[in-house]
């Protein structure tokens, strides 16, 4: 079998943007909602059995109480914002396995139901639904656990990540930790753009293994003493921002791969579509049940 694991709050903000505005008579904003829930549809009808969406039910983490300069919610438009527990209720309606996060982040909770994954023998490969630079971290060297941007239709497997950016998935927290993550939050370090750090830690792999005079590099980096000098005296803050950029793979989600089984939408689904002014997508979800059962 094969899992999705998807980032419904990457759906959510994406469909937001991408889609118009849809208020129903009651004067609710669910556009987002509406057609982040069509897109699981879709997933669904081009063949998905197992399927996981992780949610940011508390849009802060344990990584606020690390940093202040971390991601918070107060940039989150209001209309959007609103449609977060929404979007949740929708899904589990539609009979789909949901990772609502409070102390950690969706980021989290899919890097965590993929290593769960990957580990069940059933399972031929897990495809992290999303593109997001924090979770190339969790592409395996077996390919059983890739990356898919489902609206780009490409998948990232080890060499992928590497193509893309300069270094393999478990050296990604210590790129991102120098070159900074400004979607998170994560200021980087002066001088360390993507190129120079890629150029680092392909060699070195880890922060703390990065030699602290540039004069013991076995590398050529433009820069190396200036960046060799940052590095010497901001290294704490560096290893602190790998700490934000590292997903926490112990986040609560299924404990066993067949809890992710779809098996058809709940009754309520029906009454909850009806208020987004959306009853075609009962429609086929009940159409597609019945030719699964």
């Amino acid at each position: 079998m094969e899992v999705y694991l998807v980032d419904g709050t990457y759906e959510l903000f994406r469909h937001h943007f991408a889609v118009p505005s849809h208020v129903t008579d009651e004067g609710v904003e669910v556009a987002a909602a509406r057609a982040a829930l069509g897109s699981m549809v879709r997933l669904l009808e081009a063949g998905a059995t197992h399927v996981g969406v992780a949610t940011d039910h508390v849009v802060e983490s344990f990584r606020n109480r690390l940093f202040d300069g971390y991601k918070t919610g107060e940039a989150t438009p209001p209309e959007l914002f609103t449609q977060f527990a929404l979007f949740e209720a929708l899904l589990e309606a539609a009979g789909l396995a949901v990772f609502p996060m409070v102390e950690h982040e969706a980021d989290d909770a899919l890097g965590a139901a993929a290593v769960k994954a990957a580990a069940d023998e059933r399972v031929q490969r897990v495809l992290i639904c999303t593109p997001d630079k924090d979770l190339s971290q969790c592409v395996s060297a077996d390919s059983r656990i890739v990356q898919f941007d489902r609206r780009r239709e490409v998948v990232y497997d080890w060499d992928g990540v590497i193509d893309k950016f300069g270094v393999p998935p478990p050296s990604i927290p210590d790129w991102l930790a120098l070159v900074g993550d400004s979607a998170d939050g994560i200021p980087g370090l002066s001088g360390w753009g993507p190129r120079s750090s890629a150029k680092v830690l392909s060699r070195y792999g880890h922060i703390e293994l990065i030699p602290e005079s540039h004069n013991d590099w076995d590398v050529k980096v433009r820069g190396a003493e200036r960046l060799a000098g940052t590095l010497a005296t901001r290294r704490n803050d560096a290893l602190l921002y790998r700490r934000l950029a590292t997903l926490d793979l112990n986040a609560p989600v299924m404990a066993d791969v067949e809890e992710l089984r779809w098996t058809g939408p709940l009754v309520h689904l029906v009454s909850m579509c009806k208020h987004l002014d959306a009853p075609r997508l009962v429609g086929r979800l009940e159409k597609l049940a019945e030719t699964r059962n």
